[in-house]
């Protein structure tokens, strides 16, 4: 896990390379700090899980972003870093970067839409903020004031650009840089739930049909596994539904429940904003 910090005591902080194969993050990660910006407040960079990052490859054991709360003394690789890892951010309003098969724009996760995470969220671009709850089990947004963000299609340069915005954006928002000229939040996008999960069969074909956050009327193929169609047998819409991008599931249904001015406190409840002065630590570990 490698780790730089800017300022004392940091309560913001950007994690990347939670999955290994989604270099987009500790791209934008390293793109800005290669000449890191004066920083208003103390603010950390997280690059996760660095031996799977270089080896290209999503886990060396098993999948962090199901392994939370992690045990310092486990076995695997991912469990010791989730313990770690949750250390690090303790405290922190933290931004985490991810990459996805199933949609080329940006959109954001939490476990349950807040009035501080509606406040955040509004302040990124993304297309929409879909709400976990209780399938979020294991993750890194089981945890307050926790937001992850799927920055575009995997592997792809646009997700890494799109990664470098969104940490800029995060950064203004949470007042670790300023605020950008004519840029004013957006709390029209739309809140999505997760509803359930969507099975897929064994096979040597799968096909995805529809659109993520398009709503799939009764009746409708959606999928299909080896040429046989799965037919919707309620109106859903798709959310991570993608035909490679797990193996047991195409992704998610989920119901749209509203859009972020109904769930965002007004003035006044903003995460507080400081200057201070600020320096640079940098700290790589292995375990």
């Amino acid at each position: 896990m490698r780790i730089r910090e800017f300022g004392d005591d940091p309560q913001v902080a950007v994690v990347a390379a939670v999955h290994g194969d989604e270099p987009c993050g500790p791209r934008a990660v390293d793109e800005l700090l290669a000449d890191p910006p004066e920083f208003r407040r103390p603010v950390k960079f997280v690059v996760a899980n660095e031996r799977a990052l270089d080896r290209g490859v999503r886990y060396l054991d098993e999948d962090l972003n199901r392994t939370f709360p992690g045990d310092e003394t486990a076995a695997s690789h991912e469990r010791r870093l989730a313990a770690r890892l949750l250390t690090e951010l303790d405290g922190c309003t933290t931004l985490a970067l991810h990459s996805t098969q199933s949609y080329a724009d940006p959109f954001a996760l939490v476990d349950t839409v807040a009035p501080e995470t509606a406040g955040l969220c509004a302040h990124l671009p993304v297309d929409a903020v879909v709400e976990t709850d209780a399938y979020a089990g294991g993750r890194l947004i089981d945890y307050p004031r926790t937001v992850e963000v799927e920055c575009g299609l995997q592997w792809s340069e646009t997700a890494t650009a799109n990664a470098r915005r969104l940490i800029d954006a995060f950064l203004a928002a949470t007042g670790v840089l300023p605020a950008s000229a004519g840029v004013d939040p957006c709390y029209d996008v739309p809140i999505f739930r997760l509803t359930g999960r969507v099975p897929k069969a064994p096979a040597a074909d799968h096909e995805v049909f529809v659109e993520n956050f398009d709503r799939v009327a009764a009746g409708v193929p959606f999928a299909a596994a080896d040429g046989d169609d799965r037919i919707a047998e309620e109106p859903f819409y798709p959310i991570l539904m993608s035909a490679d991008g797990y193996e047991d599931v195409f992704g998610y249904a989920g119901e749209r429940v509203g859009r972020l001015a109904d769930a965002e406190e007004k003035p006044g409840g903003q995460s507080s904003r400081g200057a201070s002065s600020t320096s640079v630590r940098s700290r790589s570990s292995i375990q």
